[in-house]
């Protein structure tokens, strides 16, 4: 497949669940990817995976909210392969407490790593893509938490709904120059980690806003993050030419289903 050709990609936060795989989806698409994150170890080891396959690959460690540290990645990028045509924002923080649990500087922090870190990565690669004059597709990863209101979980709702006005917003400063600004909606994540997966289905401790996300999918399945990579390399390529300012949602129906309904769970 090579849908992606000759392309160049950064990835922001590619743990081995979403970022992780939507990194390794688009260089199986032919695209070089650039892997970052917080955790050196962690870009290492997705960046290796891809050369594993035949990909091209290379790992940069960093906090996104660090301008430094973006502007750094952006240009090494252009060194190493002298252009960059696709950014997908993917980095975040998983801090999972309401309004009366969480700190104004957990918030903040929270926060900033959605917002700021999508901020400066966007408009360092923005830079550029309008620099090499030939556009460009620019991905936010939203949520369901973003279109939803979800208890306990201020910060990352906060965050992940501001990013959808970000990329309206963005889209159309950026359109005259042939950069297309989207937001990818992903939905709760069937983990890779079988550990996680035991936490999602039976929570360690009681939580005072219990879900059942097995329950509640009208598809009878979570997503996994294989499912997410197709939409993603629709965006990132040239058959998505005439979107920008908009969304793909993935999520099996959650976001559709009406709120009293429970597919699957106990009546």
């Amino acid at each position: 497949m090579n849908r992606l050709a000759g392309k160049v990609a950064i990835v922001t936060g590619t743990s081995p669940n979403i970022g992780g795989t939507l990194a390794r989806g688009l260089a199986k698409e032919g695209a070089a990817v650039v892997c970052t994150d917080i955790d050196p170890e962690v870009g290492k080891r997705c960046a290796a995976s891809i050369r594993a396959e035949g990909g091209r690959a290379v790992a940069h460690a960093g906090d996104v909210t660090d301008q430094a540290h973006v502007y750094e990645v952006v240009q090494q990028t252009v060194a190493d392969w002298g252009r960059i045509d696709i950014l997908v924002n993917n980095a975040v923080q998983f801090n999972v407490k309401g309004l009366l649990a969480m700190s104004i500087d957990e918030f903040r922090r929270q926060t900033d790593i959605i917002l700021s870190g999508s901020f400066l990565f966007t408009r360092s690669v923005a830079e550029t893509m309008i620099e090499k004059g030939e556009g460009g597709s620019i991905i936010n990863v939203l949520s369901t938490a973003a279109w939803q209101g979800q208890p306990g979980n201020v910060g990352y709702c906060t965050g992940k709904s501001g990013l959808i006005n970000f990329t309206r917003s963005v889209a159309m400063e950026l359109a005259e120059f042939g950069i297309r600004v989207n937001g990818f909606t992903p939905t709760a994540t069937m983990p890779t980690d079988p550990d996680l997966l035991r936490n999602l289905a039976e929570p360690a401790a009681p939580s005072q806003y219990p879900m059942d996300f097995f329950a509640e999918m009208p598809l009878k399945r979570l997503p996994s993050p294989e499912d997410y990579v197709p939409a993603v390399v629709f965006l990132a390529s040239d058959e998505s030419a005439m979107m920008t300012g908009a969304n793909i949602t993935v999520d099996g129906g959650a976001t559709a289903k009406y709120w009293p309904w429970t597919p699957h769970g106990k009546s």
